[in-house]
């Protein structure tokens, strides 16, 4: 059993992918910010810290943008030590964020397995990445004010998982779109297409 990522990952599509990321069109936001270009963590973790903050900040309960960090850390018996970081995150600032990438560390027991698992006392931001994820997710907030409302986030598919892909959850939907947020410096790749296609054939089977 996989989950999406995983699956895709032994996926030989044909040349250019099943979606060919070339019949996509651009549109550039800019804010006018440089990102710092040295990060200290894994992109994974910046990239979650970013969606899940964007949550909150956005008006989602903590324990419902963080919840797939909470459920690795019951996963390693860490609930106690999870719950604390929670709710030491209040917005934006430093510390919050400091703190938001240390919890985001036990998502890994839930989307990967045990094995991928890194105490989160490792996971230490340092001054740069803090700062890059806090540009990361005003723009974020910035572009759903563009091209919201947000009908549904961090959603599952429950009816449309198989034997085969068993997990996996969407980033947001809106009215008429289905959305997968990357943090990036790259353009999209072939199995990101091919990401949004299974979430899209999924939501199609699931109950919803």
């Amino acid at each position: 059993m996989y989950s999406v990522t995983q699956r895709i990952r032994n996926i030989k599509q044909p040349w250019g992918g099943y979606i060919k990321c070339k019949d996509f069109s651009v549109t550039e936001l800019s804010d006018g910010k440089e990102l710092h270009s040295k990060e200290n963590l894994h992109a994974s973790l910046i990239g979650l810290a970013v969606d899940y903050l964007t949550r909150f900040v956005m008006g989602a309960l903590p324990s419902d943008a963080f919840k797939i960090s909470l459920l690795g850390a019951s996963a390693v018996k860490e609930d106690k030590k999870a719950t604390k970081l929670l709710h030491s995150i209040k917005g934006l600032d430093n510390d919050s964020i400091y703190n938001a990438c240390k919890l985001v560390g036990y998502d890994v027991c839930v989307r990967a397995g045990m094995a991928g698992y890194k105490p989160v006392d490792e996971i230490n931001a340092d001054k740069a990445t803090i700062e890059n994820i806090t540009i990361m997710v005003q723009r974020s907030v910035h572009f759903w004010k563009k091209y919201g409302p947000i009908v549904k986030d961090g959603f599952t598919f429950e009816g449309g998982y198989t034997p085969i892909v068993s997990t996996g959850d969407g980033d947001y939907l809106t009215q008429d779109t289905l959305w997968d947020f990357k943090v990036s410096k790259e353009e999209p790749k072939s199995k990101y297409t091919l990401q949004l296609l299974m979430y899209y054939l999924m939501g199609i089977h699931s109950v919803h």
